[in-house]
This record gives structure tokens, C-alpha cells and sequence, in this order.
């Protein structure tokens, strides 16, 4: 998995690197069982303070996302969110609504959307 940070998008770096491991999961780059970077390698590779990393990947434990085996390392779970199929529906809706319009004021088509996410798909 790799990560790219974004430092002027007013996101705080914690956050995009939980987004980009939901976005990961999401998306089946990586699955349960696979392996994350450490705390330390992850620091290191997106130029970070190591708390950084360490505050997102405790996000991600406390939500099941990962789980942490002391020496082996760091392992996204099969933890999946239970929803009923309406809030499901509700979420995605507002979800992507929500970034339609974030990318229209950026200037970026629905159209542009579509073309990316089907060569982003494996």
C-alpha cells in the first residue's frame, strides 16, 4: 500500500492516512490480513512525526479496522460495519453527493469521475 499526503489540503495528516487505508479496503487493494507498514517505516516514508502514524493507526484499532500483534506487526481485520441496506443506501448517497460537489468546485466533471474510478478498478 501506498500513501500520499496531501499538506495543503487542510487535512490533518492523521486523517488522510485513515481515509487512504478506508479508500485501500474499500477499493480491495488490500484485505484482511494484509499488512500495514510500521509505525516507524510509514514515519519515515511520508516524512512525518511517528505520533502521526501512531494516532491513526489507534483510530483504526479502536474502530476493528486493524489489530496490532506486538512484534509481527500491524494487520487490517474482516471487521465489517453493520448497517441495515437503508442506512447503507443513505450513506452512500450523502457520501457521494458530498463529493460531487466537492469536486465540482474544484472544477472536475462527473464524467472525469467515471473515467478515473474505472481505471482505478483492477
Amino acid at each position: 500500500m501506498i500513501f500520499q499526503l496531501d499538506l495543503r489540503s487542510g487535512v490533518p495528516v492523521y486523517r488522510q492516512i485513515i481515509d487512504q487505508v478506508h479508500a485501500a479496503r474499500a477499493s480491495g487493494s488490500i484485505g484482511p490480513g494484509d499488512r500495514l507498514p510500521t509505525v516507524r517505516q510509514l514515519a519515515v516514508d511520508l516524512k512525518v512525526n511517528p505520533n502521526t502514524v501512531v494516532r491513526a493507526y489507534r483510530e483504526l484499532e479502536l474502530t476493528g479496522v486493524l489489530t496490532t500483534h506486538q512484534g509481527t506487526g500491524t494487520f487490517l481485520t474482516n471487521t465489517v460495519v453493520e448497517r441495515s441496506e437503508a442506512e447503507h443506501r443513505q450513506k452512500l448517497d450523502r457520501l457521494v453527493s458530498e463529493f460531487v460537489a466537492r469536486a465540482g468546485r474544484e472544477g472536475i466533471t462527473v464524467q472525469e469521475i467515471q473515467e478515473r474510478l474505472q481505471q482505478l478498478l483492477p
